[in-house]
């Protein structure tokens, strides 16, 4: 999202917030009004003073703005359509309605007018959506006038298709796009130049002849780049897409992550107050780790900070208790590290079981009796809550890798470096250190594609069990 559509989704939030207590404040006057002028209606039987009805609203309304959050509804992008964005509106509040009939059924003291709630639902949707519609109007007049949030596309192909969509977008400003260049081909040396000259926030190929092979290459790079895609429509699959249509044409538009925008906030939230319940519990076991890690070997750190590769390639320092003798530890704050890392070098090439740029060595002389205890139930990565704690890392994602290895990926393998890495995730539920890196590599896409919060909490209950499962490589 662009910084616009941040701060639209960000003031869209409290403008929520008051159109639902003033459709709730207009239901309790209106039920009032109602029988005076509609002689079917009955009169209340409740005694709530609207000052008691105020303070169940302003209880009840957050529950709406989360549910709205979840529903995607605060992606306020310059290019979403009206009609869905009303239909979104619709169907959240009325999984709000729900859940509200649902409380009042299981215990009626605390609200039973069902005509305010019916009323309060109806007029949510009108207040919300129209709102809403002021804000589309405003976030399009400052497209079309300032160009501010609007989407810079580049088209490939010299069809038919493409010509008609590029007239379609010169002639509708208030869309939200703008065409930055058009190139005949999908040359990646070319879309390269064209992003770092005039910057692309959208592909819109409309060249169905290109090979399959090729626009692979062009999606790879535009996940990495955080660059949309759009095709007309092929015989290419791809497991994430959705159909949509554009100046009259059927496309096929590819998603990256739905940890996007409010997706990612969602997940920090989780990070921090699971990490940190986490790490009050386990302190008593973290305290013990420490203890016998320096009983057994004194010479060295109890906690060894190595270097990975994090989200966007930055570099940052994971945080394991120490598992290996000390004067093995590949760390220059080892007087002997060099003589350390020729050591691992042999062990690599002599005892490592994983294929691709990472590796695994089998019974790994390093470790202390402690080391390969904690090594395998992975207790050796508990301080890694701390990472998790400071936003380095997140609870569940692709596991952080080191430089070396990185500089062997593949330029498709850099799609594990959009996200933050985590302590756990599929591949650690479905194979742990076992799998090849290939397959790790397609579990982690998996989830990068088809995030959400619950998907987290059950990578989460399900390394618990994993846990306790003896690693192949490890015996």
């Amino acid at each position: 999202m662009k910084r616009s559509e941040l701060l639209f989704s960000a003031v869209q939030v409290p403008i929520d917030f008051l159109m639902l207590v003033a459709a709730a404040v207009t239901a309790f006057v209106l039920r009032d009004f109602l029988p005076r002028v509609i002689s079917s209606v009955p009169p209340k039987l409740f005694s709530f003073s609207l000052e008691q009805y105020v303070g169940i609203v302003l209880m009840v309304v957050p529950f709406f703005i989360l549910i709205y959050a979840v529903e995607g509804l605060y992606a306020m992008r310059a290019t979403r359509k009206p009609l869905g964005e009303v239909y979104a509106v619709a169907r959240a509040t009325t999984i709000g309605l729900i859940v509200i009939i649902i409380a009042v059924f299981l215990n009626r003291e605390w609200f039973s007018s069902r005509i305010i709630i019916l009323m309060g639902w109806a007029l949510a949707i009108v207040f919300v959506a129209s709102a809403r519609m002021v804000m589309r109007m405003v976030q399009r007049a400052l497209v079309a006038r300032r160009l501010i949030g609007v989407h810079r596309v580049l088209l490939v192909g010299d069809t038919r298709v493409i010509h008609d969509i590029r007239r379609h977008i010169a002639t509708h400003p208030k869309l939200g796009y703008r065409v930055v260049g058009k190139v005949d081909t999908a040359n990646l040396r070319n879309i390269k130049k064209i992003r770092q000259e005039k910057g692309v926030d959208e592909i819109i190929v409309g060249d169905a002849s290109v090979p399959d092979t090729v626009i692979e290459k062009l999606l790879d790079y535009c996940k990495i780049n955080n660059i949309g895609v759009r095709l007309v429509p092929t015989s290419l699959q791809t497991s994430l897409y959705e159909f949509t249509s554009f100046a009259g044409e059927p496309m096929i538009e590819f998603t990256h992550t739905p940890l996007d925008g409010w997706g990612k906030i969602l997940k920090r939230a989780f990070d921090i107050v699971a990490s940190g319940i986490l790490i009050v519990l386990t302190a008593p076991l973290l305290a013990l780790i420490a203890l016998l890690i320096k009983l057994e070997d004194p010479d060295g750190p109890i906690v060894y900070k190595n270097e990975r590769i994090g989200s966007d390639g930055k570099k940052f320092f994971v945080y394991k208790f120490r598992y290996m003798k000390w004067k093995y530890s590949i760390s220059k704050q080892n007087p002997h590290w060099r003589e350390a890392l020729a050591f691992e070098q042999k062990l690599i090439k002599e005892r490592s079981v994983r294929q691709g740029p990472l590796y695994k060595i089998k019974n790994d002389p390093r470790k202390t009796r402690i080391g390969t205890f904690i090594e395998k139930y992975s207790l050796d990565e508990l301080p890694q809550f701390f990472n998790v704690l400071f936003g380095s890392m997140s609870l569940v994602g692709p596991r952080p890798h080191q430089a070396r290895e990185v500089e062997k990926y593949r330029e498709y393998h850099r799609q594990l470096l959009t996200i933050k890495p985590g302590l756990t995730g599929m591949a650690q539920v479905s194979g742990r250190s076992d799998l090849d890196f290939e397959d790790e590599y397609k579990l982690d896409v998996f989830y990068i594609e088809h995030w959400s919060l619950w998907l987290d909490i059950v990578i989460c209950l399900k390394t618990a069990k994993v846990l306790f499962n003896r690693r192949k490589n490890n015996s």
